[in-house]
C-alpha cells in the first residue's frame, strides 16, 4: 500500500515501530489484521440495520447509507489500497477476501430472508448474487470517484430492479405459477 511503511505506521500511532514487527512480523500481517478486524466492527455496527431490512430497496437503501459513511471515513481508499496490493501480495489476499466475505454473509443471510417466499427463491444462486451484489457495491465504491452522477445512476437502475422483484412477488397465485413455470422452462438445461 501506498505509503504503509512501519516508519509511518508507527508514527501515525505514536509508537516504537519495533512494536510492529515484535507483535505482527510485517507491514503485511499487520495491515492483514486491521484489515479484517476493522471490517469485522463495521460489519457489528451495521447489523442491526441488515437485520431489519424487509424489501431489496430496503438493502440497497442500507448500502447507500454504508457507502456514504465508508466515503466520509476513507475507507473507500484503504479499500482500494487493499485490493490493489492484494492483487501482487499473497499476504493481503486472503484477509481482503475475508473482510469481503463478512459483508458477503450480511448480505446473503438478507437474500435468503427476502426472497423465501419469492419464485425466485428456487431459481437463484442467493450465495453467488450476495457475492455479485458486494462485488457492485465495491465496484461502485471505486467507480464513484471518476464518475459520481455514473455511480448513482448505477444505484437508481438497482432500485428499479428492486421494484420490478417486489412487483413479481406480489403476484397472485395463478400469475406465480405460470411465472415458476416459465423460469424453469428458461433454466433447464438444453
Amino acid at each position: 500500500m501506498t505509503g504503509a511503511s512501519a516508519r509511518t505506521i508507527a508514527t501515525a500511532a505514536g509508537v516504537n515501530q519495533a512494536l510492529i514487527f515484535y507483535h505482527y512480523g510485517t507491514v503485511d500481517d499487520l495491515l492483514a489484521a486491521a484489515c479484517v478486524t476493522t471490517t469485522r466492527s463495521r460489519v457489528a455496527r451495521y447489523a442491526d440495520r441488515f437485520a431489519a431490512v424487509t424489501t431489496l430497496r430496503e438493502l440497497l437503501d442500507v448500502g447507500r447509507a454504508l457507502h456514504a459513511e465508508e466515503l466520509a471515513e476513507g475507507n473507500v481508499s484503504m479499500l482500494a489500497q487493499l485490493l490493489a496490493a492484494a492483487q501482487t501480495g499473497h499476504k493481503l489476499a486472503g484477509p481482503t477476501g475475508e473482510a469481503l466475505q463478512l459483508w458477503t454473509a450480511e448480505i446473503e443471510a438478507v437474500l435468503h430472508r427476502l426472497l423465501a417466499d419469492s419464485p425466485f427463491s428456487e431459481f437463484a444462486d442467493i450465495p453467488g448474487l450476495a457475492r455479485a451484489i458486494a462485488a457492485a457495491f465495491v465496484g461502485l465504491e471505486l467507480y464513484e470517484g471518476v464518475d459520481p452522477a455514473g455511480a448513482d445512476q448505477a444505484l437508481s437502475a438497482l432500485s428499479q430492479l428492486a421494484v420490478l422483484v417486489e412487483l413479481v412477488d406480489e403476484l397472485g397465485p395463478l400469475a406465480t405459477r405460470v411465472l415458476r413455470s416459465r423460469l424453469k422452462r428458461a433454466t433447464r438445461p438444453t
